[in-house]
């Protein structure tokens, strides 16, 4: 959620950025502003009544200590209706209130002045390349090989619970463990605490890092509870410390933590859903910093490093993109998209991204920090996907593939799984 003071200030820049977002609705800030006028003008008039009654409330007392009962109880009449007009006036502004704020809900971060204008993923820059690309005409694609050896199960996923929900079978089983350990291994040697957090939040919690109003659509619900099956662990990390005002000495805030994560990913077809590319539940490890203001740009370059660095260490190609303003997403101001190279596939398959929200997840949560012991103020929200494990583990499959069949383990994960092929 954006200051309504800036928005106020800064109508234009706010208007660009919804332009620039993809978002249709313009109008949106003009009718924000118009709203916080109606509201301020209202203020104004209660707080004028509050004055003008407590004051005529005081002269009571005197006329009544001066025998002059008639005009005192004409004052209590007075105040009386004051107080009915100042009960009635406090409903409507908890009214507009509300308005203003389902206003300000539906308005897009500002993207930083680093992001390109683009419209879509065309127009994303590539920041980073690294490594080489395997040679090898008989590679193939990770679903053929689960295929061959029955590693993962789509068929009985299917029958257990739909499309999406695959059955991981002994040796990808151990590979995704393994992948887990080694990811939360390297974050907690970078700083990070390990978090184990809910895997169901309510609408508070998604609506505080921006899940709602924008991405309902992608939730699943669990109607009885009203609770959301989590989408990422950056909703209920990123939530640990709502409406909490955190001591000077304990900012930066750095998690890191491994859950499932379920998403509808709808309107999604081809090549785009073969295998491992793209499923409605996945587990991910994820990195949640809440940081300073003035350090949250830093912070993001250190969050992106991180990520790389796992990759670098699986060996895995990758490239990093820095993402245009209308592929960025709604909550955003800088985003980069770290993507891995499939050779089974011939294409690039996303396994990060790494956000910078600024203020924007903390206002709507009441996420705070007391600077130098003394001024409150609104703290800096940033994650990263430190990595989604189905398409990592789809590139160690086609990357580490042998012509005989066999599937070479990453050197770096053998501490977790001790064993030289899968």
């Amino acid at each position: 959620m954006l200051d309504i003071n800036f928005i106020r200030d800064h109508k234009e820049i706010v208007e660009n950025a919804i332009t620039n977002k993809g978002e249709k609705d313009v109008s949106i800030v003009s009718k924000v502003i118009e709203t916080d006028e109606k509201w301020r003008t209202l203020v104004h008039k209660v707080d004028t009544l509050r004055s003008e009654s407590n004051t005529k409330a005081k002269e009571i007392g005197k006329l009544m200590g001066q025998g002059k009962k008639d005009e005192a109880q004409a004052i209590i009449s007075e105040t009386s209706r004051m107080k009915e007009e100042i009960k009635d006036l406090d409903e409507d502004l908890k009214a507009i209130a509300e308005e203003r704020n389902e206003l300000l809900l539906r308005i897009p971060n500002i993207p930083h002045e680093s992001v390109p204008v683009g419209s879509n993923e065309n127009d994303n820059e590539v920041f980073k390349e690294w490594g080489e690309f395997p040679e090898g005409d008989w590679r193939k694609a990770h679903w053929e090989i689960f295929e061959r050896y029955g590693w993962v199960d789509f068929e009985r996923g299917v029958k257990v619970t739909g499309a999406g929900f695959p059955f991981y079978v002994g040796p990808v089983a151990q590979l995704q463990r393994a992948l887990i350990n080694f990811f939360i291994n390297e974050a907690s040697e970078a700083g990070y605490t390990e978090l184990q957090a809910p895997y169901f939040v309510n609408e508070d919690s998604a609506r505080g890092t921006g899940q709602i109003p924008d991405k309902e659509d992608m939730m699943y619900v669990i109607p009885r509870d009203e609770f959301f099956a989590i989408p990422t662990a950056e909703v209920p990390v990123t939530n640990f410390h709502r409406d909490e005002i955190i001591p000077d000495e304990e900012i930066p805030k750095k998690y890191v933590c491994y859950t499932p994560c379920w998403r509808r990913e709808a309107g999604s077809y081809g090549k785009d859903v073969r295998g491992l590319n793209r499923l409605h539940q996945f587990d991910k490890v994820e990195l949640v910093k809440i940081v300073r203001p003035e350090d949250s740009y830093d912070e993001l370059e250190d969050l992106r490093e991180h990520a790389e660095s796992l990759l670098e260490k699986l060996e895995l190609p990758y490239r990093t993109l820095l993402m245009c303003t209308g592929d960025m997403g709604f909550t955003q101001t800088k985003k980069y998209d770290l993507e891995v190279w499939s050779p089974g596939q011939d294409r690039w398959l996303e396994v990060s991204s790494c956000s910078n929200f600024e203020s924007f997840q903390a206002r709507r949560m009441q996420l705070r920090f007391r600077k130098d012991g003394k001024d409150i103020e609104t703290a800096h929200t940033l994650n990263g996907s430190g990595l989604a494990l189905p398409r990592v583990v789809a590139a160690i499959i086609e990357h580490y593939q042998e012509e005989n069949g066999k599937i070479r383990v990453p050197k770096v994960l053998k501490p977790f799984f001790n064993r030289e092929c899968l």
